[in-house]
């Protein structure tokens, strides 16, 4: 049955229902979507098509998209809760409205172009209710054709982690880490396009900081998450497909959002200090690792 429509306080408007979500139990699934509407109906369909073993609310938070995304949630996926913003808010600031909207025990963040295989919601539960020192874990994300996607998890990037990954790419032409490992391990971050956090650690280090119009916000998270005494985890037991994360080389527009979000990351976490040098190795670091 099609949901009720309120209008909060600008810039959104909220429409849809909860999906037997009860406050105190259950996984809560947010969606920014933004002129992707058909990856997003394939993301949906992934998403509510496998059973999950328990109570699941779906919220998708769309920045303003042009491209019917909003109206295609509405018309066919009544179950979900749509949140439309009138302008495009930012990854981490459309992912914080759908944490707040939210109920469940743990918050997946979920990105448009993902596609989750039957069961997947279910393993990173549990994964988490085996393991309740962590806060935020991560699966292996895959590209459509199976390789193993860059950046499902990693280090945090002082300039010491930098140095390594321009000189792996230099000398050894491979990335710093593994990305097809089957090793379950504690890391740094996990990657935002599809992150489970446990709703007791949010509540404890807050939400995403949005300053970050997009990339870092994930890394700045699960650092926050560290601080406050919780672990973070990869988990390649489950794969997901990320459709997206293509190379920052190919989108200049992403390569300066990329740049701005690391500078301000150094501002916040590592000093003015870290932050000259970091500008000053940018160059060189950025000819030799590319994407």
């Amino acid at each position: 049955m099609q949901g009720s429509v309120s209008e909060s306080t600008p810039p959104i408007s909220i429409v849809g229902d909860e999906m037997g979500i009860s406050s105190t139990s259950g996984l809560s699934v947010v969606i920014v979507s933004w002129n992707t509407a058909a990856l997003l109906r394939g993301c949906l369909t992934s998403l509510l098509t496998s059973p999950t073993g328990g109570s699941i609310e779906v919220i998708v938070v769309d920045n303003d998209s042009s491209d019917g995304s909003a109206n295609l949630v509405q018309r066919d996926f009544p179950g979900v809760q749509l949140v439309r913003n009138r302008s495009n808010t930012g990854f981490a600031s459309a992912n914080n409205q759908g944490i707040v909207a939210s109920r469940g025990l743990y918050v997946l963040l979920l990105n448009s172009d993902a596609l989750l295989p039957p069961g997947a919601a279910t393993s990173l539960v549990e994964f988490m209710e085996q393991y309740p020192g962590v806060g935020a874990s991560g699966p292996r994300l895959v590209r459509p054709d199976g390789r193993p996607q860059e950046f499902s998890f990693g280090g945090d990037p002082t300039l010491g982690y930098l140095l390594r990954r321009a000189l792996s790419s230099l000398l050894w032409r491979r990335p710093l880490h593994d990305w097809n490992t089957d090793q379950v391990q504690e890391v740094d971050w996990v990657s935002g396009a599809c992150l489970l956090a446990r709703r007791e650690a949010i509540d404890q280090v807050g939400l995403l900081d949005e300053n970050y119009f997009m990339y870092f916000e994930d890394n700045d998270w699960c650092l926050r998450m560290r601080g406050g005494g919780w672990k973070v985890y990869y988990n390649p037991r489950v794969s997901v497909t990320h459709v997206g994360g293509q190379s920052l080389i190919q989108n200049p527009a992403a390569q300066r959002a990329y740049y701005r979000s690391l500078d301000y990351f150094y501002a916040k976490h590592y000093g003015p200090l870290a932050r000259v040098l970091l500008r000053v190795s940018l160059v060189p670091y950025r000819l030799l690792v590319r994407g």
